[in-house]
């Protein structure tokens, strides 16, 4: 019998956990009405909407009307910036959905720079603030290197503060009130629920365009009949999920991983390592991909670069940021469902693999 792969890219998304299912079942059968009616079978499905609306409220510290359901991360950021066409402060190192959306728009956006470890300066932040600024976008956690960004800076009023949550969620805790954001974008499958459905905060008072038109739904702020199953499952997830544990079983995996990896010749390791499920390696001498293959060859699922997807597998705009070597990166990251076998099994293919690779160097 073969022996189990090791699945270490939770960061990318998570295995749906078992309580998202069995809260999701009944929406694929017998509890399918369109929630926006006004029959019992639509009645029903409409309270388990608000009830999930409840739950992700509550584990991120917001109200129930703050919450709007969106497919995921990627529209929630998009739904935070479509809008914009005065002056943007960003920083360098957030997510393409960050990046690519900003570029879109009619804005003048101003990007401001990282210390090695991947974080902001906050006064720097700050300083890049005029008069036309209409917003600064940065995100909690980077979902490369696993820093943890400072939000500290102050702002004028009227300039609104989005942050992407999306790599934190789940990870390290937060509250939306206390962040002090205006809007905050968060996703559900990178810790285990499903994929699909994420949220955007919106800080009571705070009136943006909507992305989607064409209906009422989510109180007129995002069109489009509700995914009903994702939400539930959303939802779900985060009643009981027990971060400081999960986060500290976590840090014991990837700081053994850390250890073993690091201890190979000309390994390194990137970032602060504040988020606890996540961890950077640079191996010199030889380029990411071929690493990544070899390692998936020995039963082993990483992340290489931070492009979203094996068609665009692209240096890393993260690493280029911190000024090291955005060629030969690779990200190791594990979740609710990863075990120490995971992690014996990357332990005892990562150094071959890398030694095997340089010997096929010119």
């Amino acid at each position: 019998m073969a022996a189990a792969r090791a699945y270490l890219d939770h960061a990318s998304t998570a295995p749906l956990r078992p309580s998202a299912l069995e809260a999701m079942l009944p929406y694929f059968g017998e509890q399918f009405a369109d929630p926006g009616r006004v029959h019992t079978e639509a009645r029903m499905t409409r309270v388990a909407i608000e009830h999930a609306r409840e739950q992700v409220a509550r584990f991120c510290g917001a109200r129930p009307r703050e919450v709007i359901f969106t497919s995921g991360g990627t529209e929630s950021i998009a739904h935070a910036h479509h809008w914009l066409r005065g002056h943007v402060v960003t920083s360098a190192v957030e997510h393409a959905a960050v990046r690519e959306t900003l570029a879109a728009t009619d804005a003048d956006v101003t990007v401001i720079g990282v210390d090695p470890t991947g974080r902001i300066n906050p006064g720097e932040a700050h300083d890049a603030i005029r008069a036309d600024t209409q917003m600064v976008s940065i995100q909690l956690a980077n979902h490369e290197v696993g820093s943890l960004q400072p939000l500290t800076f102050t702002r004028p009023a009227g300039v609104l503060l989005h942050v992407d949550a999306c790599a934190a969620i789940g990870h390290v805790p937060f509250a939306f009130t206390a962040l002090g954001a205006d809007l905050v974008s968060v996703t559900a499958h990178k810790l285990g629920g499903p994929k699909g459905v994420g949220a955007l905060l919106v800080r009571r008072g705070i009136r943006i365009p909507s992305l989607l038109l064409g209906g009422a739904q989510e109180r007129a702020r995002r069109a489009g009949v509700e995914n009903v199953p994702a939400i539930v499952g959303f939802g779900a997830v985060l009643e009981h999920l027990d971060i400081e544990g999960e986060a500290s079983q976590q840090r014991a995996l990837i700081d053994r991983a850390a250890r073993a990896a690091t201890a190979v010749d000309g390994v390194t390791r990137f970032g602060s390592g504040e988020l606890p499920n996540v961890l950077c390696l640079g191996v010199e001498g030889v380029e990411a991909e071929p690493v990544l293959l070899a390692l998936d060859q020995a039963g082993v699922a990483v992340h290489s670069g931070s492009a979203c997807s094996s068609e665009t597998l692209e240096p890393s705009p993260v690493l280029a940021a911190m000024g090291f070597d955005a060629q030969h990166s690779l990200r190791v990251s594990v979740g609710w469902s990863s075990t120490d076998a995971d992690i014996d099994r990357f332990i005892s293919a990562f150094a071959g693999v890398v030694t095997r690779l340089r010997r096929l160097r010119p």
